[in-house]
């Protein structure tokens, strides 16, 4: 038992900071549902995982702000695991959009005082800018782990619709006591049809500009015909 313990705590001795933050992550997620993000969250998750307090406060950065950045991390890695590519590449990219975000509330519906704490203080007007961040961050993790490939403006205007899909879920999330979140899975289906209606009328208007004659290209040919 003693040699069991001593390996235990030379593994944790053995922990990057990056690690250590993974590990706190979402026992400080737990405890701030009571004590509010912050200190006192970050001791007590410390004291579970067996760690040092200033080395997790350390681990963890000095704001409710690095604190949340850090769990949200937690819950991209989390997200990832519980969706390899390899599950995802069976489905169609709608499904796997869906699958993804369905898979983020399972991780965060244990914790939902937490995150309704985090919300409120990403609201704040001194924290648009890092709620924003977090916001593409968490778009862009799904987009990268959904298989997109695209590099151009489409690599853009996707992270943000998906963002504006995902922030509004959440919002419906954090007030959801249906069984199983049944109310918040339906507004995601919608929301999911309306982009994808969406995303349809502007292929057809691309696909309409294709085909349409080109003005330039009538003039041109009435001022240098071909011979």
């Amino acid at each position: 038992m003693t040699v069991d313990m001593a390996a235990k705590q030379t593994t944790k001795d053995d922990l990057t900071l990056d690690e250590m933050r993974s590990l706190l992550a979402p026992h400080v997620a737990r405890h701030a549902a009571f004590d509010g993000w912050g200190d006192g969250a970050v001791a007590a998750a410390a004291a579970d995982c067996g760690l040092d307090a200033g080395l997790a406060r350390i681990a963890m950065g000095k704001s409710p702000t690095d604190h949340i950045d850090a769990w949200f991390a937690h819950v991209d890695g989390a997200m990832r695991a519980a969706l390899p590519v390899e599950t995802l590449s069976q489905m169609g990219m709608t499904r796997r959009i869906t699958a993804l975000i369905e898979a983020r509330l399972d991780i965060l519906s244990p914790e939902r005082e937490g995150l309704r704490r985090a919300i409120a203080i990403l609201a704040l007007p001194t924290n648009a800018a890092h709620a924003a961040r977090l916001a593409w961050r968490s778009a862009d993790a799904m987009w990268r782990q959904a298989g997109d490939t695209a590099s151009d403006f489409n690599h853009y205007t996707k992270r943000m619709t998906l963002g504006a899909v995902y922030t509004s879920t959440i919002a419906v999330f954090i007030n959801d006591d249906s069984e199983n979140q049944a109310e918040t899975r339906a507004f995601l289906a919608r929301r999911i049809a309306n982009v994808m209606q969406f995303e349809k009328w502007k292929s057809s208007v691309r696909d309409r500009r294709i085909m349409r004659p080109s003005l330039t290209h009538f003039i041109s040919c009435l001022r240098y015909p071909r011979h």
